[in-house]
């Protein structure tokens, strides 16, 4: 049996939150194109930071800002998925499918 795979922890995210992504538009160096991206703004008692995951078409890329700035690609997924908001209960679901 495979030993059990224990979740990396940020002590710099200890007590953060963050914001709902908003859509924002962005460029690569080597892109001649605008793409789309989210951005999630942090707010943490170590201080405030940005994720932005930008879509491209050979995959996803996050960027980090202030208290991200330097973190490698992995660890800015795994606090992006930890730190997006999660919807309530209450709230209609945005996985239905986009018409028109």
């Amino acid at each position: 049996m495979p030993p059990e795979v224990q979740p990396k922890r940020y002590p710099s995210l200890e007590g953060a939150t963050a914001a709902t992504p908003e859509r924002v538009p962005v460029r690569t160096r080597e892109g001649r194109i605008t793409l789309s991206a989210w951005r999630m703004n942090v707010t943490s008692p170590s201080g405030p930071g940005t994720i932005v995951l930008v879509e491209t078409n050979v995959g996803a890329v996050f960027r980090g800002e202030g208290l991200f700035l330097g973190w490698n690609q992995e660890d800015l997924g795994a606090a992006y998925r930890a730190l997006v908001p999660k919807p309530r209960a209450d709230e209609p679901s945005m996985d239905g499918p986009q018409l028109g």
